[in-house]
């Protein structure tokens, strides 16, 4: 079954104002897919064969001039002389909605962007299917824990191919076409090693040290693997909010994944029995939410900011959305049964600062939607709204 993703209204409209267009996204989370629905009648070019590789790289012009309509350039980010040349392709005909580049390497991507097309390209990121998307067309899991499993990918769902055969490939296939490209061959074992152990600090605070320690590897090279894993959609890092809170707060970020099935994989956990079980249960539940509601503004073509909030008195919000006058803040908790004290945290934190109009928000592991004293108390499948 195709379940229509989000992102179509936004692309759209950005068809109408820019000559290039780019949607990037993790590996497999259906870009592909959207662009042959939206666009069938694009020549679509795939830049992932290595002789169609080599002849955009190295015979760009000859190559562009067989596209003079409408185009795809999927995988892009392997040709980076075609960019300046569609700088020229694009600046004599801005026709809007000319040129489409995909990819899953977003720095290379950016950094082509950039340099060569900066103001006419209209940048957009597909990711997994958030809730809302498999909400509205029925497909939506029993349970937080049936959905944190089973992760979002368009193919395993589509496909229902079992977890547990599905990630171990697509792991394999992220290390050989993504990080082949941006590191040396002979650090991949090291490298998986450190994916897994990012794992183990989903909805944590990023200890650079513990992880560098675990890895075997300096901190240098930490903060290099740690890009590679946000540039090509596999981890996100939420930063602390401190402006007008003082300065007696955590400065360190917070990792997530965009995919929970993924984390799964990395921790061995195989089924929802496993995962109940499992310590890390809350942590996972809580990135299954903050992912979520990250996956939905940039579907919606949103630019909101997330943060968290933590103090040295331990004090937090696991959610602070929004800027100095508005401001959004959100509790997590896996709990089923709902409990309406646990906004207290947030409301002292919103105390911190009453000139400040605010919007309390918790989300939890159950399915009924309440009000109490302010404070919306909102199911687990909410929680990209």
């Amino acid at each position: 079954m195709i379940i229509p993703r989000t992102l179509t209204t936004h692309l759209k409209q950005l068809a109408v104002h820019f000559p290039i267009l780019s949607v990037t996204g993790p590996r497999q989370a259906g870009k592909t897919t959207l662009l042959a629905e939206m666009f069938p009648q694009y020549e679509y070019v795939s830049l992932e064969p290595l002789d169609v590789r080599e002849e955009a790289n190295n015979f760009t012009e000859k190559f562009l001039q067989r596209y003079s309509g409408k185009v795809i350039f999927d995988e892009a980010q392997h040709a980076p002389p075609l960019f300046n040349y569609l700088q020229g392709v694009v600046d004599q005909n801005p026709e809007p909605g000319r040129v489409i580049l995909s990819g899953s390497q977003n720095f290379l991507l950016r950094q082509n962007i950039t340099q060569s097309l900066a103001g006419r390209v209209g940048v957009t990121r597909l990711f997994p299917f958030d809730l809302q998307e498999m909400a509205d067309t029925g497909q939506l899991p029993s349970s937080p824990e049936e959905a944190i499993v089973n992760g979002f990918y368009p193919r395993r769902l589509n496909t229902n191919i079992p977890p547990k055969y599905f990630y171990p490939s697509y792991v394999a296939s992220y290390l050989e076409r993504d990080v082949t490209d941006l590191i040396n061959s002979k650090n991949l074992k090291s490298f998986l090693i450190f994916l897994r152990s990012c794992a183990h600090f989903t909805g944590q605070l990023l200890n650079y040290s513990k992880l560098a320690q675990m890895v075997g590897v300096n901190r240098a090279t930490i903060d290099a693997w740690l890009s590679i894993l946000e540039m090509s959609y596999v981890i996100f890092l939420l930063p602390p909010y401190f402006e007008n809170f003082g300065k007696r707060v955590t400065k360190s970020p917070k990792l997530y994944f965009y995919d929970t099935g993924l984390v799964c994989h990395l921790l061995e956990i195989e089924n929802v029995q496993q995962l109940l079980r499992s310590r890390v249960y809350g942590a996972l539940f809580e990135n299954l939410v903050v992912a979520d509601r990250k996956k939905r503004l940039q579907h919606l073509g949103e630019n909101g900011w997330l943060y968290f909030f933590r103090d040295s008195n331990g004090l937090e919000a696991d959610l602070l959305e929004g800027g100095e006058h508005n401001r959004r803040l959100t509790e997590i908790k896996s709990n089923k049964r709902l409990s309406f004290n646990w906004d207290k945290n947030i409301r002292k934190i919103g105390a911190l600062t009453p000139e400040a109009s605010i919007d309390y928000r918790v989300i939890y592991g159950g399915k009924e939607q309440a009000e109490h004293n302010g404070t919306v108390y909102w199911p687990w499948f909410k929680a990209g709204g």
